[in-house]
């Protein structure tokens, strides 16, 4: 191993098949929080995430929703805000999110950002979102576009979630929504049954894997190297 001079291999690892035979594969419903980004009395947004919600417990989910009136704004409370211990519970709670935004300015909704970061990236030794699955959805007013999807998507990698490649956006959802609030047929509402189903099968193939699967070198030597500190101070 003399062409890697910089590598500890007292932690390094070769990633192997063999890793797996000691994982318990996690039998209950998949557990999956729902984010929206709009407080409008009609929000589109929220009206996808419903529908959203629908399919997923048609496919044997666990749900729940985070109602966003009331949350403040990023560090105008302390963390310990009812409604920010609320958010935070919800994701520790948690296996995957989906996030559903309107594009306002050609953008997520600042609602919808303010939720994302009163999510810490670390609590204590934890990471709320690291390896959990994420599927995103817009809503926009005109003709259709991703800004909102792409933004999120960043935001996704950012907190280390395995956002799914699939996703939606609904053009024109005015016009997508019937007179009782769900969602007519058409292609826009096949398309969502697909992302649905796409972040279940991801839910459950890598929840149970999901230490293995960010368990990170870089993160193994920092803790080695902390270790060390202690034991010798």
């Amino acid at each position: 191993m003399a062409d890697l001079p910089n590598i500890d291999f007292s932690i390094f690892k070769k990633p192997s098949t063999a890793d797996l035979q000691t994982i318990t594969l996690l039998n209950h419903p998949p557990r999956i929080l729902l984010l929206y980004g709009s407080l409008r009395e009609r929000s589109f947004s929220r009206l996808l995430a419903e529908e959203a919600q629908r399919l997923l417990i048609a496919m044997g989910c666990e749900t729940r929703f985070f109602n966003p009136a009331g949350l403040p704004q990023v560090d105008e409370v302390p963390e310990t805000h009812p409604k920010v211990v609320e958010l935070r519970e919800l994701v520790q709670w948690a296996e995957g999110m989906v996030w559903s935004s309107p594009e306002r300015h050609g953008a997520m909704t600042g609602l919808m950002k303010s939720q994302i970061d009163w999510i810490p990236l670390s609590v204590g030794a934890v990471r709320p979102t690291q390896g959990k699955t994420l599927a995103l959805l817009q809503v926009s007013g005109g003709s259709q576009s991703f800004n909102a999807v792409n933004q999120m998507r960043i935001l996704g990698r950012w907190m280390r979630m395995i956002t799914i490649p699939n996703q939606s956006s609904v053009p024109k959802a005015f016009l997508e929504f019937d007179e009782h609030n769900r969602m007519k047929p058409s292609a826009n509402y096949d398309r969502v049954v697909d992302v649905m189903e796409e972040l279940v099968k991801f839910t459950v193939l890598t929840r149970s894997v999901s230490h293995h699967l960010t368990d990170r070198y870089s993160e193994r030597k920092e803790s080695a190297e902390e270790l060390s500190k202690r034991v010798n101070q």
